[in-house]
C-alpha cells in the first residue's frame, strides 16, 4: 500500500514539474515572440531562445524521468497541459483580432 501511494506521489510529482517545464517552454515562446518583433536582429532572438528552451525542457525530462518511462509519461502530459495553458492566457480577445476567422478561410477554393 506504502509503495503504491508513493509511487502516485513520485507520477504527480513528474506531472507538476513537467507542467513547470512546459510553461517555462512556451511561455518563452510567447515572451521571444513579442521581444523578437521589434528587435534588430529576430532571428538572434529567436534561435537563441530555441536552443535555451531546449536544453531546458530536455535536461528536464532527463532528470525528471529517472529512466522510468511512467515518469516520463507524467512530465511529458504536464507539458502539454501547459500548453494548453499558455496558448489559453496569452490568446487574443476577439475584439482585438484584425481578421475574424469567418472572413480568413473566405479566399479557399
Amino acid at each position: 500500500m506504502a509503495q503504491m501511494l508513493n509511487e502516485a506521489l513520485t507520477l504527480m510529482l513528474a506531472w507538476v514539474a513537467g507542467t513547470v517545464l512546459g510553461t517555462i517552454f512556451f511561455g518563452g515562446l510567447w515572451w521571444t515572440v513579442r521581444k523578437s518583433v521589434a528587435a534588430r536582429q529576430p532571428a538572434l532572438w529567436v534561435f537563441g531562445s530555441l536552443l535555451l528552451r531546449m536544453s531546458i525542457a530536455l535536461a528536464g525530462f532527463y532528470f525528471v524521468s529517472g529512466g522510468q518511462l511512467k515518469r516520463l509519461m507524467a512530465c511529458i502530459l504536464g507539458f502539454f497541459i501547459a500548453r494548453l495553458a499558455v496558448s489559453w492566457l496569452t490568446r487574443l480577445p476577439v475584439e482585438n483580432q484584425k481578421v475574424p476567422p469567418a472572413q480568413a478561410a473566405s479566399h479557399a477554393p
